[in-house]
């Protein structure tokens, strides 16, 4: 099939009829259609036409290793430097395309996927592991173009360090039996982003799981799997008008908990099972780290540059440049900006192949980026909730502009540079990035979007090589 338009995936979304539930109703009918995702899916479907926009489609697609045919770049493993950079230009068409909202577009799982086979050596040899079915699903993805979604984070009922998990019916999504056919899994998993609207569900496990192997595993199912469920949270659609809600009526990505009840994985599905070791090293010594966070922050860049042209706007509409308070906040979206585009220059700069032959940009300033991010993009947020101080509270709706009060609106509602109208459309914008419940959980999904922060600068602080500026203190103190 190879790179496939957006209406081949509509088609593949609309025949699946996985078991999603919202407001405790199961939803039915073409997902495409549905008021919760139809924004999302047109937007999804969009990113899949690019590839055939006769413009770029060299810089989205390259020729499938097995059928010649175009297929999408970002399941390219890279070889060369140039290869990270053609990964790069890729990612930037489609984050570009969603100005950076879209935290889950295909690319991100399917550099996911591609880090996992483009390593699974690893997994040879080890128990209970299966790295040819990592491979087969890599290839099958890649010729067919499907779409993921994944989750590996267990719920919520006690994080204290030593719980453990004692009852007769499991929480964390576990496997309690194995047969002929496959493992069996029951049990919850959290926060699969998009859940229910991709064709299959990668799940995998992190952490360290000495008492609880029967929770260390990776596979990969159809998401109308039978017996798996998808729970949606509240949706964070403030409505249809791309007026009113510019990004939540297009981008909003519903979240879900994964419900395994007795899902039967088929071996040719299971990557690893019932391996704590496999599960707590693959993550670290696989490519995942590297070009997984090498995508996230080539689309945050593109989300800062978005935000930093927002924010102007904002200035010039109200003429509040000449303020030093003014210039000062947007010098640090500035700065903020410049150093993410150089940490990414460095980690493909400083790119290296791996033990299996892949061109692995530096992962280290790659870290340094997510550390960063997950601080300076709230202060972002705050930057321009202040700069549009209370514009940003009095914001009429579209059909407000279509009634008898239009007069009024017209008058006091003007700025400096924009009529009322334009004015309150650049602000809704604003407030729908910052304020909206939409632009919250942008705040939490971008301050947590590799988890802990506090745990993620520990990964860095452990993981940097010091010891050599150690040493360089030393001979200079002759120690």
């Amino acid at each position: 099939m190879g790179a496939i338009s957006g209406q081949q995936y509509i088609d593949r979304i609309n025949q699946l009829n996985p078991e999603i539930w919202a407001d405790g109703k199961r939803i039915s009918g073409l997902l495409s259609e549905h008021p919760l995702f139809k924004g999302l899916i047109l937007s999804k479907a969009a990113l899949y036409d690019l590839q055939h926009n006769p413009k770029i489609k060299d810089e989205l697609t390259f020729p499938s290793p097995i059928s010649g045919d175009a297929v999408g770049l970002s399941f390219l493993a890279p070889k060369t430097k140039e290869d990270l950079l053609k990964r790069r230009k890729m990612i930037e068409h489609w984050a570009t395309h969603t100005h950076g909202i879209m935290g889950r577009s295909p690319d991100y799982l399917n550099t996911v996927l591609m880090s996992f086979a483009s390593s699974a050596d690893y997994l040879n040899g080890k128990e209970k592991s299966f790295p040819e079915n990592l491979i087969r699903l890599y290839e099958t993805a890649r010729e067919k173009d499907l779409t993921f979604t994944h989750t590996f984070i267990t719920p919520q009922v006690n994080r204290s360090q030593l719980h453990l998990e004692n009852g007769e019916s499991p929480i964390a999504a576990r496997v309690i039996a194995e047969n002929e056919q496959g493992i069996v899994i029951k049990g919850a998993r959290l926060l699969a982003t998009q859940g229910g609207l991709t064709d299959e569900v990668l799940v995998f496990s992190i952490g360290k799981f000495i008492f609880n192997e029967e929770e260390a595993f990776a596979f990969s199912i159809p998401s109308n799997t039978k017996g798996l469920k998808f729970i949606c949270r509240d949706s964070f659609i403030g409505g249809e008008s791309d007026f009113d809600h510019p990004l939540s009526s297009s981008y909003e990505e519903m979240d879900s908990i994964v419900v395994f009840d007795n899902v039967l994985v088929p071996w040719e599905r299971v990557f690893f099972y019932n391996n704590g070791d496999v599960a707590e090293e693959f993550l670290e010594k696989c490519s995942f780290h590297a070009f997984a966070k090498h995508q996230v922050l080539i689309r945050q860049i593109v989300k800062t540059e978005f935000i930093l042209g927002l924010t102007e706007l904002l200035i010039k509409t109200i003429n509040v440049r000449e303020y030093q308070h003014i210039q000062e906040k947007m010098s640090e979206i500035i700065i903020g900006l410049e150093t993410l585009r150089a940490l990414l220059e460095k980690s493909e700069n400083h790119a290296s192949l791996d033990e299996w032959g892949n061109m692995r940009p530096d992962v280290l300033p790659l870290k340094v980026a997510g550390n960063l991010f997950s601080k300076i993009y709230p202060r972002f947020i705050e930057i321009m909730q202040l700069i549009g101080a209370s514009g940003m509270i009095t914001l009429p709706t579209e059909q407000s502009f279509h009634s008898p009060i239009r007069k009024d609106l017209d008058q006091y509602l003007q700025s400096a540079t924009k009529p009322a109208y334009d004015r309150v459309k650049i602000f809704r914008l604003a407030w729908d990035l910052s304020m909206s419940a939409f632009g919250t959980r942008q705040t939490q999904y971008e301050r947590y979007f590799f988890g802990d922060p506090i745990r993620l600068s520990s990964d860095l602080y452990l993981s940097y090589p010091v010891n050599e500026y150690v040493s360089k203190v030393n001979h200079f103190l002759k120690l």
